[in-house]
C-alpha cells in the first residue's frame, strides 16, 4: 500500500511538471499564431481542448467505476456486520446465564473490532488504487504531450 501511495505521489509530481511544460509550450504556440495566423499550428491548437476532454472523461469514468466498487464493498460490509450483530444478539438472548451472555457479547465485539481494522485497511488500499486509476489518464496525456512538444522546434 505504501508503494502505491509513493507511485501515485510521484505521478502527481510528474503531472505538475509536465503540465507546466505543456502550458508554457502551448502559450508559445498561441503567441506564434497571433503573430502570424497563416502559420499557426492549427493541429496543436485544436488538440488543446479535445485532449483535455478525452483525459478528463477517462478519469471521471475510472472515478465512477471505483466509487461504484467502493459502494458495493461498503454494502457488503454493512450486510455482513448486520448479520454478525443479529447472530450476537440471538446468542445473548438465548444465553443460559449472564456470564454466557457477556461471553457472547464480548466475542462479537472482539471480532467486530478485528473486522473493522481489516476493513479499514482494505478501504484505504481501495482509495489509493482509485486515486491512482483516476490520475492515470490525465498523467498519461500530460506526460505524452510534454514529450511530444519538446521534440518540436520552436518557430521564430
Amino acid at each position: 500500500m505504501i508503494d502505491q501511495a509513493h507511485r501515485t505521489a510521484r505521478a502527481g509530481q510528474e503531472l505538475l511538471q509536465a503540465s507546466g511544460d505543456v502550458i508554457t509550450r502551448r502559450l508559445e504556440i498561441v503567441a506564434d499564431g497571433w503573430r502570424d495566423p497563416l502559420k499557426a499550428d492549427l493541429r496543436e491548437l485544436g488538440l488543446m481542448g479535445s485532449e483535455k476532454v478525452e483525459a478528463l472523461t477517462a478519469s471521471a469514468s475510472a472515478g465512477l467505476d471505483g466509487a461504484v466498487s467502493l459502494a458495493a464493498a461498503a454494502t457488503a460490509v454493512a450486510a455482513r456486520e448486520s448479520a454478525a450483530a443479529q447472530g450476537a444478539l440471538n446468542a445473548v438472548l438465548t444465553a443460559r446465564n449472564p456470564a454466557e451472555a457477556a461471553l457472547a457479547q464480548g466475542g462479537w465485539m472482539t471480532a467486530a473490532m478485528g473486522r473493522a481494522v481489516s476493513d479499514g485497511w482494505a478501504f484505504g488500499a481501495s482509495m489509493l488504487r482509485l486515486q491512482a486509476e483516476t490520475l492515470a489518464p490525465i498523467h498519461a496525456a500530460a506526460v505524452a504531450n510534454s514529450k511530444r512538444l519538446k521534440r518540436k522546434p520552436r518557430r521564430v
